[in-house]
């Protein structure tokens, strides 16, 4: 196995690595919530009129279902999370006010991590998320955030650390690469996420413990041995790692149970207003013919033309008469529903 030492890794990647870690290590601590703040919300019984973890951790499921249904990375649903615990250590918040908190928070995390092809516009994520906030709400507490944050809303996350350290095991192993997944990590990192708790972790620590206990399950010496070094080149103490390792490996022996992974069977309720209840209560009947398939292979290319209308949707749609035999319509996607309620 090769060293980790900085000595060994001159003129090669491996320096750049230690040197990104290095950061990461000094960076970590700024863009953390105020463990104050946490402790506080931890403290605080269920009721209506108070922020309490539970309704933290639901509407970081929320987010998590955005992050799903708009096809968003891993890194802009751990910096939305992110950013909404950093704002609610910060700011006593009420409860009605968390879902345009929550919304915002993935909006700013979208735009700064997505490409701007992939970044949802606010009227899509409103309508989505149904939080019931407007456009110029979210555009206000889009501002609130930005301000007590003081701007800095891009952060060292705790995916940042499993990526780097990822990275450099695989510089250091002589084993196949994909034995190790990054897929599976970043899936585990995002039940943590959906739990309080673990926003008190430091990032460097959440990311080496979800490592450590995934290189338990491959039984690979090798491996764990790297992650020592790594362990002691970021100056990891046992009892604070052995504190949230412990705490890890229950939240992720919870959520691989099937009590967790079992759906939630009751009745999909989808809430339309009046007026676009009365759109597809119409348009029901006007599903349009589509014209037949010739067996041979080949079809007229005016035919062609004549079954591929325009499809659009927006304001004018849902302010204008009920669609016509003509028009092409649209329908509730049961698989959407799905990644909504029961995302992966």
């Amino acid at each position: 196995m090769k060293d980790l030492g900085a000595e060994h890794l001159a003129g090669r990647e491996g320096v750049q690595l230690l040197g990104l870690l290095n950061l990461y290590l000094e960076q970590e601590e700024r863009f953390q919530p105020r463990e104050k703040g946490l402790s506080l919300i931890e403290a605080t019984p269920e009721n209506d009129n108070t922020l309490c973890p539970g309704l933290r951790n639901a509407k970081v499921e929320d987010l998590r279902s955005l992050a799903n249904f708009f096809g968003s990375c891993t890194e802009t649903f751990v910096l939305a999370v992110n950013i909404l615990d950093r704002f609610l250590a910060l700011m006593k918040v009420k409860p009605k006010h968390l879902s345009c908190i929550g919304v915002c928070s993935f909006l700013l995390a979208a735009r700064i991590v997505e490409e701007d092809c992939n970044i949802p516009s606010t009227h899509d994520v409103i309508r989505i998320s149904q939080c019931k906030c407007t456009a110029s709400d979210i555009k206000r507490m889009e501002k609130i955030i930005s301000e007590k944050l003081h701007y800095e809303l891009e952060a060292t996350t705790a995916l940042n650390f499993l990526h780097l350290y990822h990275t450099i095991i695989l510089c250091h192993t002589s084993e196949r690469k994909e034995i190790l997944s990054l897929d599976k990590l970043e899936a585990q990192l995002k039940a943590c996420n959906c739990r309080l708790v673990f926003s008190k972790a430091k990032p460097s620590v959440l990311a080496l413990c979800l490592l450590n206990l995934e290189v338990e399950t491959l039984k690979s010496v090798e491996l764990l041995e790297i992650l020592l070094l790594v362990k002691k080149h970021s100056k990891i103490n046992d009892t604070e790692f052995f504190y949230w390792r412990e705490l890890v490996s229950k939240c992720l022996a919870e959520y691989s149970s099937p009590e967790c992974c079992k759906p939630d069977l009751k009745k999909l309720v989808w809430i339309v207003s009046r007026r676009t209840a009365q759109n597809l209560h119409n348009s029901y009947y006007s599903v349009p013919e589509l014209p037949t398939i010739p067996e041979g292979g080949c079809f007229d290319e005016s035919e062609s033309e004549d079954s591929c209308e325009d499809m659009s949707c927006g304001e004018e749609s849902l302010s204008s008469s009920p669609p016509s035999d003509q028009e092409c319509t649209f329908f509730f996607n049961f698989k959407v529903a799905q990644t909504l309620c029961f995302p992966s």
